[in-house]
């Protein structure tokens, strides 16, 4: 906060100045709230009963000093420092508020760090969503602003060094659209006792994120079979391979030992996520990344699946690392009705 020369006088004797800042209404019986009356506007004689109304009685008239800058000022400058790369804005502060949106669709990346050290300034504030949060082009992800009407420069500089010098805090990561080719293992599902359902599951999640499965090849839980499964997906132009089944510890569940047959680097096999323990995620020479679900996709709405999905979408190398990270809001609650993302699942980091 900064001291500030003002001068108070009457709404009935304001007649003629212009406003300093924006004047909120609140109105629950029509479902508003927003700026009635906004910075620069000049009081006529018609604006005195709604400025009544709204219960500002007196007024006043700010001298901003040389070290001091308006809190619309303080908003786009802040606001051009944190948004990074696909992340855009309007210069038009509403209640000295500026909200920065997605310039495309796909996963919003939020440097945490740097967010932390900024709003420790003091001052002045950024809000933000979840780190790794799938969002939609033009969908609000953060919101900045000084705290004070009127705020010393020191501050407001020293908080936009700080997001200069991470390339931003918020930007978002595309999503590519991806030729996705699933081998379904398993020896009831091969020999036909048991009816696959991950085929219409995994398809469904891959195309809710824009992508495609281009092959479908089911075969036994034997290396040698799996092994040449991966490799015809592979050669039919996939360029992302989903696994699923024979993650376990049963004799039986080789799909990871298979996956390292075929050439995979495997980076990550077991997770800190409930449901999705038993995840693995590796790499093709080539780059094409090869992930393994458990079970427990068949039989949650959501697990691991859902949160590593979109990330290796928008081009992210998972490591072990990654993995690890999750385990902070990292159980699924199971709700009766699930509204992911709306819920704590994975919003740990």
């Amino acid at each position: 906060m900064c001291e500030t020369e003002q001068e108070i006088i009457s709404v009935k004797e304001a007649v003629g100045t212009v406003l300093s800042h924006d004047i909120t209404e609140v109105n629950p019986g029509i479902g508003f709230k927003g700026a009635r009356f906004r910075r620069g506007h000049v009081v006529s004689k018609d604006d005195v009963e709604k400025l009544l109304d709204l219960g500002k009685e007196h007024l006043y008239v700010l001298q901003i000093q040389e070290n001091q800058m308006h809190e619309n000022d303080a908003a786009v400058m802040m606001a051009g420092a944190i948004a990074g790369t696909n992340a855009v804005f309007k210069p038009e502060p509403r209640e000295g508020k500026i909200d920065i949106a997605a310039g495309v669709s796909g996963v919003l990346k939020v440097n945490v760090e740097a967010l932390e050290r900024f709003n420790g300034v003091g001052a002045v504030m950024c809000a933000t969503r979840h780190n790794n949060t799938v969002v939609a082009e033009g969908e609000a992800v953060a919101g900045t602003r000084a705290i004070p009407l009127v705020v010393e420069k020191k501050p407001v500089h020293d908080a936009v060094a700080i997001a200069e010098a991470a390339g931003g805090i918020v930007s978002v990561l595309p999503l590519r659209k991806a030729r996705v080719g699933l081998v379904i293992t398993g020896n009831e599902v091969f020999s036909g006792r048991i009816k696959d359902a991950f085929e219409p599951v995994i398809t469904e999640k891959v195309v809710a994120l824009g992508s495609s499965v281009v092959e479908v090849v089911k075969c036994p839980d034997d290396v040698g079979q799996i092994r040449a499964a991966l490799e015809k997906v592979r050669s039919s132009g996939a360029d992302l391979v989903v696994m699923t089944g024979g993650m376990s510890v049963d004799p039986d569940d080789v799909t990871p030992l298979a996956a390292r047959a075929a050439g995979a680097d495997i980076t990550a096999y077991g997770s800190a996520v409930l449901p999705g323990s038993m995840f693995m995620v590796g790499y093709f020479e080539e780059g094409t990344p090869v992930l393994g679900v458990p079970a427990c996709g068949i039989h949650h709405p959501r697990t691991i699946f859902d949160l590593i999905l979109p990330r290796v979408l928008a081009g992210e190398t998972i490591t072990g690392a990654d993995i690890a990270r999750l385990g902070h809001g990292g159980m699924c609650l199971d709700c009766p009705e699930c509204r992911f993302p709306v819920c704590p699942f994975g919003k740990g980091c």
